[in-house]
């Protein structure tokens, strides 16, 4: 696959997106639009829109990656995440309509207090930085290795180029362009993987029936993990309770996904937008594990060293690019791109608008879309870009696991004391000394590493996507000592 093609195809996909951020910010550009959409999005272009979103190319590239050595395992989790959803849609979207918020960290302010509300927001700016630079991290290193190291561009540049493309279309629509562009995005994503499951079926000449047969009777597809719950970190359990407890976390406390829902009409609307979501999670997620059955199937086939390729997440990248034609190739291409900066583009809106109402306070301004806040805001969004530029190289240095279980081991650290703070506020009616909050939320992720360290010594049981519930635990535990009975 030519790296000139692929990068003409790049050029092209991010025109698109820039003539609709034209026409979405068109009428309007200022906060209102950029912060919630004016409160009038249609459910189901953010239902469909937030896939892109939650699924991100962590999903296209990682999760196919990493069935070698966990097979179907991975479903365990997904289940885990569908209850998740099903409790956002219940419990935590009536609560934000009831407070009419646009930061849904505003509640720990009204619930706790100043310092409370602070520390949620500042959690999540961590978090989501973080996350969205492992992300964006993912789809950079492809970029690199099958184009840009043709031309012996430096990696900086790579992410610079990809950082400057999104935002050259969210900056003035924000929100509104976002819920559009999201759901463009979000066909592309749907149409590769199953066009990629077409082209890897067909190169091993295999139809639908014998696909689906090949998948099911290899070694991959076993989904149950039952066996050693002390110490496999697969265990049906372990998987099903992180999933549940992290997509809580990650998505219903999280400004990015929830900024979307709170921009439907009602709570009516939100909640449908939340249920259909959950059903098309569900069987993508199985789309994605098949796409990942097919490609070890495949490797083996033709002979390809999967080992020599040093992460799991290039097997799907080698393939599409390497093996299939210059189809399959601009297919795999559509998908990552749409899936990464799906996600990417969404998280740098959330960043922007929980620094701006979280810390500058522009939901108390007189005037909100004042010019001189719009400029602000501007300001804020390049800010943001250049911390995820900073944190990408980061993790290139240290990174050497599959990207999925980099972003799910660092939620359960950041985003497990914000899990703590929520669930103590709703289910009890305790007083906190709320000067001590960001203490708690620092001593918390400290007390989750070094038991995530030594349990195995300690008790003889590791750790695996449950850590969230143990630091989010700890936080609890540590609210409950500096809390007294409410007035």
């Amino acid at each position: 696959m030519s790296p000139a093609l692929l990068l003409t195809f790049l050029l092209v996909y991010f025109s698109v997106l820039i003539v609709i951020s034209h026409f979405t910010s068109k009428k309007s550009s200022d906060n209102s639009t950029f912060f919630i959409a004016n409160r009038n999005s249609k459910w189901y272009f953010v239902a469909f829109g937030m896939i892109g979103t939650a699924l991100s190319g962590v999903t296209f590239i990682s999760v196919p990656g990493a069935v070698e050595k966990t097979a179907f395992g991975y479903f365990q989790f997904v289940l885990g995440n569908a209850v998740g959803f099903l409790l956002i849609a219940t419990v935590l979207l009536p609560l934000y309509y009831r407070l009419h918020l646009i930061s849904i960290y505003t509640y720990l302010e009204k619930r706790f207090g100043y310092w409370s509300y602070k520390s949620g927001a500042m959690i999540f700016l961590v978090s989501r930085t973080i996350g969205s630079a492992f992300r964006l991290y993912l789809v950079a290193i492809v970029l690199q290795k099958f184009i840009f190291d043709t031309w012996n561009v430096p990696f900086w540049v790579t992410i610079v180029i990809c950082l400057v493309l999104i935002w050259s279309y969210t900056f003035k629509g924000g929100l509104k362009t976002i819920i559009i562009t999201d759901t463009l995005q979000t066909v592309f994503l749907l149409l590769s993987v199953v066009l990629s499951i077409y082209f890897i079926s067909k190169s091993l000449d295999l139809n639908l029936a014998q696909t689906f047969e090949a998948v099911k009777e290899s070694s991959y597809s076993k989904i149950f993990f039952w066996d050693d719950f002390g110490t496999n970190k697969n265990h049906f359990i372990k998987q099903f309770l992180g999933g549940i407890f992290i997509t809580i976390a990650m998505t219903g406390l999280d400004q990015d996904l929830m900024q979307k829902n709170l921009s439907c009409k009602n709570i009516k609307e939100a909640q449908k937008n939340m249920l259909s979501f959950t059903g098309i999670f569900v069987v993508m997620n199985l789309f994605f594990l098949s796409v990942g059955a097919l490609l070890y199937i495949y490797a083996h086939a033709k002979g390809i060293d999967t080992a020599a390729l040093g992460t799991p997440d290039h097997l799907f990248p080698e393939i599409a690019l390497n093996y299939l034609g210059v189809v399959p190739a601009i297919v795999f291409m559509l998908g990552l791109t749409a899936a990464t900066f799906a996600t990417t583009d969404s998280a740098l809106t959330a960043l922007t608008t929980s620094f701006c109402v979280d810390f500058l306070h522009f939901d108390k301004k007189e005037n909100t879309n004042d010019p001189q806040l719009v400029k602000t805001r501007h300001w804020v969004h390049i800010g943001f870009s250049f911390l995820i530029f900073l944190v990408v190289l980061v993790f290139k240095l240290i990174n050497d696991d599959s990207v999925v279980n980099a972003i799910f081991k660092a939620a359960g650290y950041t985003y497990g004391p914000l899990l703590g703070l929520f669930a103590f506020g709703m289910l009890s009616k305790r007083a906190v000394k709320d000067k001590l909050v960001p203490y708690i939320c620092i001593l918390s992720p400290i007390l989750s590493f070094i038991v995530d360290k030594e349990s195995l010594n300690w008790f003889g049981y590791s750790i695996g996507f449950e850590l969230i519930i143990i630091n989010a635990l700890i936080t609890m535990i540590c609210m409950l000592a500096v809390s007294k009975k409410a007035d």
